[in-house]
Order: structure tokens, then sequence, then C-alpha cells
């Protein structure tokens, strides 16, 4: 009863003029529809993000799921009392290793390919030479906490977007390197190179 009212009140103070009746009896003209419309869009159009995993300011907290994904079996410890010491930045016991697993299937000993110190013996020389100024033991960490204290300082002004948007091109847009003009510079220098794909619209 209150919708026909409405719709009878609209209806006789807007003769002659192009109007709706919008809820609760708000008479809509065709900036209101533009507007009402223009907001349904970007609502919907927020809804339906695809989830980029390059979006650096998505409130996800979880865990990475490629992370996480065992490639391997999982297998039950004997005893929950003495588990296997974490490795941080190390291997995992169900990573992928198809030489130790070629050894251990013609009965061998896939213990026998990782060498004591982690390096194997013909990269001894290039490791040593690389770490002839020191080795910061935690540069994982340094690392993270540089990068995530930038993306801060940077996302101040591309934090604010009204739909999901890829900004990572955005923050590092002075960092990125022109592929084909890296590739004619070399090419200039006289270094072999290899052929470049076209250029998108070439």
């Amino acid at each position: 009863m209150n919708s026909q009212r409405s719709l009878r009140r609209v209806g006789a103070t807007g003769a002659g003029t192009d109007h709706v009746a919008g809820p609760a009896g708000i008479c809509l003209g065709r900036t209101g529809r533009a507007i009402l419309a223009l907001g349904l869009g970007v609502t919907l159009a927020a809804c339906s993000g695809e989830g980029d995993l390059r979006l650096l300011n998505t409130p996800r907290n979880g865990p990475d799921e490629f992370k996480i994904l065992p490639a391997k079996p999982l297998s039950e410890p004997d005893s929950y009392t003495f588990l296997p010491v974490p490795t941080p930045g190390g291997t995992n016991r169900t990573d992928q290793n198809p030489n130790a697993d070629a050894v251990a299937a013609l009965g061998g000993s896939p213990a026998a390919l990782a060498a004591a110190d982690g390096v194997p013996s013909r990269d001894g020389a290039i490791v040593t030479y690389s770490s002839r100024y020191g080795v910061t033991a935690d540069i994982r960490s340094v690392l993270a906490q540089s990068d995530a204290d930038f993306r801060k300082g940077r996302g101040r002004f591309t934090g604010f977007r009204i739909v999901p948007t890829d900004t990572y091109k955005d923050i590092y847009e002075r960092y990125a390197l022109d592929p084909y003009a890296e590739a004619e510079r070399f090419r200039k220098a006289g270094f072999p190179t290899p052929s470049s794909p076209p250029r998108s619209g070439e």
C-alpha cells in the first residue's frame, strides 16, 4: 500500500518529467539513475576479483597455498615427542629431488649427493669468491623487512583503489628494465644476444 501511494505521489508531482520512484518513494531523475547504475557497477566489479597474488595490498593473512602444497606424500612420525628440527631457508622432507630419487631407485645412497656444508664441490670456488667481502647470515629476513618498508612507503600513493588493482607495477616501476632496450644495448656493445619475441602489436 505504501509503495502504491509513493508511485501515485511521484506520478502526481512529476508529470511530464522522466522520473522513476526508487526505494522508499525517492524520486530519481536521469542523473540519479546514472549515479545508481555506476555505484552498482563498481560494487559488482569489486566483488568479482580474481584474487591476483600480485595485489600487494591484499588483506589475506593466511599462508601461501603454493608454499604448503606437499610435493610428496606426507608421513606420520614414529613419535611426536622427538620431531625433526626446523630448517628455515633449507629443504623440506617433501621437496622434489630427482637426483636423489634416481640414486635411491638404483639402490644407492641419496645422502652421498649432499655435501657436508651444503655446497657442491664444483661450486666451491665461485661461492668462496662471491663471499670474499663477508656474508650476512640473516639476509633473507633483512631483505624481507627492507622490501616491506619500501612497499609501505610507496603504498601511501597507491594504496587507495576503488576496485582491486595490480599495484606491483606502480610500486616497482622505477626499478623495471625494458627488455627490448637492454637487448639492443648489449647487441650494440658486441655481446651475443638471443632473438626477442616481437612486441605486442607489431
